[in-house]
């Protein structure tokens, strides 16, 4: 009698394992659409409007010494993972009151693929 709950658990462990799977997004593609981001953000180290996103994930927001940062992302003790950088990319100033960024991703497979893009990316 043991074997019905083992048999209905075991779709749900399926799709919940899936479901992470699946929201991870196209690196190629991400860069592609990074060139959006290149206006303000390089990933060779250097700052420019924007800081550098090399080494973004993971890391906490404003953590670059040498880019000047507003008040807000300074304050924020933010650390870019997939639910913030997402967050960030979808509404920056609805995000974080604040802050300079203007610039939002508005299709959610467009941040995914920017964001599994940024991983990639090595710290400077």
């Amino acid at each position: 009698m043991q074997i019905l709950p083992i048999l209905t658990i075991t779709p749900l462990v399926l799709v919940i394992s899936s479901a992470s799977v699946f929201a991870e997004g196209d690196a190629i593609r991400g860069k592609q659409l990074f060139n959006r981001c290149a206006a303000c953000h390089s990933i060779e180290g250097q700052n420019r409007s924007g800081p550098t996103l090399n080494g973004v994930f993971g890391r906490k927001a404003g953590a670059i010494e040498s880019y000047r940062y507003s008040t807000a992302i300074l304050n924020s003790n933010i650390i870019w993972t997939d639910d913030t950088l997402d967050a960030y990319l979808s509404d920056p100033a609805r995000m974080l009151q604040g802050t300079r960024m203007t610039l939002t991703v508005v299709r959610p497979d467009d941040r995914a693929d920017i964001i599994t893009y940024l991983k990639t990316l090595a710290y400077p």
